[in-house]
């Protein structure tokens, strides 16, 4: 096996999850020759890691976003095409992609006839973060799973940016506090609330981040008059790679279920995950699960009637009030723990 296709094109948080493989793959086939077909905005993120040729798959083109992968991939042949997604509008792109081997998933996972684009499977798992299902792909090609192993480049331009932001005589604290999904978010006068405390319990450096969407804006600065303490805010300001050495340097990060509590994990960053959305044994930032708020299972009780073991794996309770099921205090104490282990 000479060349290998991967197809992953959203969100940043399963993105990050793809860089494990990316690693593993070159380290059991050194001369390996990868090409990674991605969203424009993910490749924002991972689109110079070391080895491996990045093509740009512009959903929001139509018709002319298949027209120019299909010119791109003209005359080329992969032994192996990895299908990561199975969104329609991926398994599309995917027919435009030609390998001999194509892995996609088992028939549990599979949707929107995945399964017509696909000739091996990955191996059926209950219960699987996303994390370990993506690392799970390189097996169907005779290879090990990939080891929860990281890389994300960063420039000394970026890292010079994380420098202005943190202080660097007390702890910070990142909160990330928007998903994709507006019913993942948790309130902002709670986030309010969990800053002012981590700033007068421990005098915390805060900074608020979040992408440039106006919806982000306007939620960061909710946030930040509600508080009582003073707070750095930078919604919109950042890049997703002065985001991620922020992270990188920062001692905490709060977020719900979203990509930047992804990329913290990735790079080592202890993350408080706030979950009743979501499974965050799905779904949770993979190292630190254990710092997870999880009230998934109240919630899905709550909404559907059902349990986390008679309810799909996977399924959402992104439902009006889901969020409100945790509370400020339990928050507060997990950051107290937090703090208190690591005082030792």
């Amino acid at each position: 096996m000479t060349s290998i296709c991967i197809l992953r094109l959203s969100a940043i948080g399963d993105v990050t999850h793809v860089i494990p493989v990316v690693l593993s793959l070159q380290e059991q086939v050194p001369d390996i020759r990868i090409t990674w077909v991605i969203g424009k905005i993910e490749a924002k993120l991972v689109g110079d890691l070391p080895g491996v040729e990045f093509i740009i798959f512009d959903k929001k083109a139509g018709r002319q976003g298949y027209s120019d992968l299909r010119k791109q991939m003209r005359g080329r042949k992969f032994d192996a095409l990895l299908h990561m997604q199975v969104a329609f509008r991926a398994n599309l792109a995917s027919a435009c992609i030609p390998a001999k081997i194509r892995v996609g998933y088992d028939n549990a996972r599979s949707k929107d006839l995945h399964s017509l684009f696909i000739n091996r499977r990955i191996a059926p798992v209950q219960k699987q973060h996303v994390r370990d299902c993506l690392a799970s792909f390189l097996e169907p090609l005779g290879l090990k799973a990939a080891p929860p192993k990281w890389l994300i480049p960063l420039s000394a331009s970026d890292q010079e940016f994380a420098v202005t932001h943190l202080a660097p005589d007390s702890r910070n604290l990142i909160i990330s506090p928007c998903a994709s999904h507006v019913l993942r978010n948790w309130p902002a006068d709670r986030y309010a609330r969990l800053a002012d405390h981590a700033i007068s319990q421990h005098g915390m450096n805060v900074i608020l981040v979040g992408s440039p969407a106006p919806f982000e804006i306007e939620f960061c600065k909710s946030i930040s008059d509600q508080m009582q303490q003073p707070v750095t805010n930078i919604c919109g300001k950042d890049t997703l790679k002065q985001l991620t050495a922020l992270m990188a340097a920062a001692d905490l990060v709060v977020a719900p279920d979203t990509g930047p509590a992804h990329i913290a994990s990735a790079v080592g960053t202890d993350v408080i995950g706030l979950y009743a959305a979501s499974n965050p044994n799905r779904s949770g930032p993979y190292n630190t699960l254990s710092w997870c708020v999880n009230r998934y299972a109240e919630a899905l009780k709550t909404h559907t009637g059902k349990t986390v073991e008679t309810a799909r794996w996977g399924a959402k309770a992104e439902f009006v009030g889901a969020m409100d099921l945790i509370g400020v205090d339990e928050v507060c104490t997990k950051l107290d723990e937090w703090i208190a282990q690591h005082n030792d």
